[in-house]
């Protein structure tokens, strides 16, 4: 007669799924963290804005808010602020690090998350229309083309000796991971 011993799988399940909800509640909490974070923090710059946005000095601070930049068809609105590393890009849209400013000659490079303030890109046309409003006033872009490039391609932001504004992020938008290339929505200053 042979004894056979049974183990019942119950207590090591019931440990896996206790396990698994656990990481997903740390897991949403993050992510609710993140999405208050960048919330409080566009709240703030708002502030900023409204304050900066009247008597327009000569200059343009590079030093952390540009400004507020705002596609009304696709209902983009995010604050633009100096630079494009991962905490920046977080909170708002950063201004890219030596580009151009608005209103001078030159190509003004504003990169952003295209699962959080650019995700509306993907609906982007020719045509549209895009405001920068800061301490020097409001500027207007009209998009003139969109395109996909390689993340080394780098040569979209060089400037051509006219004002335009140039969008970078991430493509494909519903890609999962460190996406292969880069969106590019170019558009010419109206004057």
């Amino acid at each position: 007669m042979t004894l056979v011993m049974r183990i019942s799988p119950k207590p090591a399940l019931r440990w896996v799924r206790r396990a698994l909800l656990g990481a997903s509640i740390l897991a949403l909490g993050y992510c609710c963290l993140v999405e208050i974070d960048a919330w409080r923090f566009q709240r703030q710059e708002q502030a900023k804005i409204e304050t900066i946005a009247s008597p327009a000095p000569r200059m343009i601070r590079t030093d952390g808010l540009i400004g507020r930049m705002e596609i009304l068809r696709l209902g983009v609105s995010v604050a633009v602020v100096e630079g494009a590393g991962e905490v920046t890009l977080r909170r708002a849209a950063g201004h890219i690090e030596g580009t151009g400013l608005p209103g001078q000659p030159g190509n003004v490079g504003i990169a952003g998350h295209r699962d959080s303030f650019f995700r509306p890109l993907k609906n982007i046309q020719r045509d549209d229309v895009i405001v920068l409003t800061t301490s020097r006033g409001q500027f207007r872009y009209r998009v003139v083309s969109t395109k996909v490039v390689s993340p080394s391609d780098v040569a979209v932001l060089s400037p051509d000796g006219t004002e335009v504004l140039t969008l970078v992020t991430c493509y494909p938008f519903y890609f999962v991971g460190a996406a292969p290339s880069r969106f590019i929505v170019r558009a010419a200053r109206v004057i």
